[in-house]
């Protein structure tokens, strides 16, 4: 590597964009970074998928992935006023 060459630009690019810029916005969240979120098991999203519960995931292969604005708006449709109302949108 010559010494004009910076150490970002060694970093492979993905359809043409470096891969720092999708480390630094990452728009997705893996089904144990989502239950540390929300305080819960990952067994319990994993329970949620297989009864329909929760917000829409997105599955390659074996691995679960929860779009960042998918997991907003669901966090959205259950924020309540109290424990009878929610909060209408």
């Amino acid at each position: 590597m010559n010494s004009a060459m910076s150490a970002q630009s060694a970093i492979p690019a993905l359809g043409g964009v470096p891969q720092e810029i999708f480390a630094a916005h990452q728009v997705h969240l893996s089904g144990s970074d989502l239950a540390s979120r929300w305080g819960m098991s990952p067994r319990t999203l994993e329970r949620w998928r297989m009864e329909g519960r929760g917000p829409i995931y997105l599955k390659l292969g074996k691995r679960v992935a929860y779009s960042m604005s998918t997991v907003l708006e669901y966090e959205q449709r259950i924020t309540h006023i109290s424990t009878s109302e929610r909060i209408q949108h």
